[in-house]
């Protein structure tokens, strides 16, 4: 692999911001594929491991060619010594060139026998040690140990003829080492080589079933959640692909919830449209007729002939009155079923009092109470409104559906800032084939998107709702706690 060369920067300049710099690298290296990330640092680790190796093989081959020169002198220089002590009984000019040709040929020193005058005695003989070596200069620098020299004197018959000097020469332990050294890097390099390869093909492998997944997750950023991953061999990727499916399937089911939720929230946009339209029609209609009828009356009274019939015009009036009251009525229904006008205007305790009053005048063979003495003032318009709501449906459930003679419903601050509201009460619960109305579906979504939780207990007799609903513990205690 290629490595990537550095920018190059002028040194006479400013030197570049460190932050930059590290801001760089980091970003150099996410570049990446994980393969070649995986590659680069097995490369890394062969390179040191390699460095490290280079390192013990010089100390070594310096250990074994010091201790192998030292070995091959001191040999030589007893064999030297014993053939000088032999040939005393040579005639003096045969004793330089018998040692001479015998000496030529040893490893790891190099023997010059010289004449009494210090002149070379060379004997014109094919040599067997090879004059030019194959290591490297600068590997023969690196291990070759320090030069030693030993100088013996030659005597023949008594007289002193010349001397035999024996000085270490290690350069053939030297090419013996490059050679092994050579062997083994090509080894070493041809097995890491095929090693490299084994591992960009074993990473392929492996990383295949990550390709798949970000396909996956393609598919998923497109709203296709039909994308499902096969189960890798990888128990560590086997894993990721079944949350994968699990989240698939997860979002399957929300949106084919949302989608009912939508149809659901449609249907209930025109029911309560249809449920306004009767309600005007029916309830202001007659009330507007009976007014309109009524001031016409009036008007004929007086412009009729003679005395006006006060007591006429007053009956009149009290059946103004009495109309007039009928549409107030009619109307604050209406208002409080669209958004109860007294939430942020009033404490939330006395809103929901109110509304517990409103279902006991409305229902008065049921009874209802309530308790929200450790409520504060307000805990917002979305938490305020959502607990109305559930309270509200909860309670028309109960009667509507449970046939209920007794309703209670509790609000507190539990532990840990939430909001808890219990609503309890003693009828036969929903019907197993009523199933999961509209009401309960909005109770739970409201409740969803404020992180709250909504638990149903359908049991007989009676039914208990609870609704958990986290609030802020900073919030503002000036407007929550305002006296109303």
């Amino acid at each position: 692999m290629r490595d990537r060369p550095a920018p190059m920067t002028n040194a006479a300049g400013p030197a570049p911001d460190s932050a930059d710099g590290a801001a760089r690298r980091p970003a150099l290296w996410a570049g990446w594929s994980t393969r070649t990330r995986m590659i680069v640092v097995v490369l890394a680790i062969d390179i040191l491991a390699a460095i490290v190796s280079c390192g013990v093989i010089v100390l070594n081959a310096r250990s074994a060619v010091t201790v192998e020169t030292r070995a091959s002198l001191a040999t030589v220089e007893q064999l030297v010594a014993d053939t000088i002590r032999l040939s005393q009984s040579t005639p003096p000019e045969n004793v330089l060139r018998t040692l001479d040709l015998r000496f030529q040929t040893l490893r790891h020193v190099r023997v010059t026998v010289r004449d009494v005058g210090g002149h070379d005695v060379r004997v014109l003989v094919a040599r067997l040690r090879p004059d030019r070596h194959v290591a490297p200069a600068w590997f023969a620098d690196l291990i070759a140990p320090k030069i030693q020299t030993h100088s013996l004197p030659i005597v023949a018959g008594g007289q002193r003829i010349g001397v035999a000097e024996i000085t270490t020469e290690p350069l053939d332990e030297i090419d013996e080492v490059w050679g092994y050294a050579v062997a083994l890097s090509v080894t070493t390099f041809c097995i890491n080589g095929a090693m490299l390869v084994a591992l960009y093909l074993a990473f392929g492998r492996v990383l295949a079933p990550l390709r798949r997944l970000a396909h996956g997750l393609t598919q998923l950023e497109r709203h296709d959640y039909t994308a499902r991953l096969e189960a890798p061999g990888s128990r560590e990727l086997a894993v990721i692909a079944e949350r994968f499916n699990s989240v698939a399937e997860a979002l399957t089911e929300a949106r084919a919830a949302n989608g009912r939720l939508n149809r659901q929230l449609l249907t209930a946009q025109d029911d309560e449209r249809r449920r306004t339209a009767l309600e005007l029609h029916d309830e202001f209609g007659p009330c507007l007729f009976a007014l309109e009828a009524n001031a016409a009356s009036v008007g004929r009274i007086a412009q009729g002939a003679g005395e006006v019939d006060r007591g006429r015009l007053a009956q009149r009036a009290d059946d103004i009155g009495m109309i007039v009251h009928q549409v107030q009525t009619l109307n604050r229904d209406l208002l409080n079923r669209l958004r109860p006008h007294a939430l942020g205007q009033v404490p939330l305790a006395e809103c929901l009092n109110l509304l517990v009053r409103d279902f006991g005048r409305r229902h008065p063979g049921t009874t209802f109470a309530g308790g929200f003495e450790g409520l504060a003032r307000g805990y917002g318009d979305l938490i305020d409104l959502t607990v109305f709501r559930c309270i509200q449906e909860s309670m028309t459930n109960a009667v509507r559906h449970g046939g209920a003679t007794e309703v209670r419903a509790e609000g507190r601050e539990g532990d840990g800032a939430v909001l808890t509201v219990t609503v309890v009460d003693n009828g036969s619960g929903l019907p197993p084939a009523h199933g999961i109305g509209l009401g309960i579906s909005g109770m739970r979504e409201r409740l969803g998107a404020l992180g709250g939780t909504f638990m149903l207990d359908n049991a007989r007799p009676g039914t208990v709702v609870r609704i958990d609903i986290p609030i802020d513990p900073e919030r503002d205690e000036a407007t929550s706690n305002v006296p109303s």
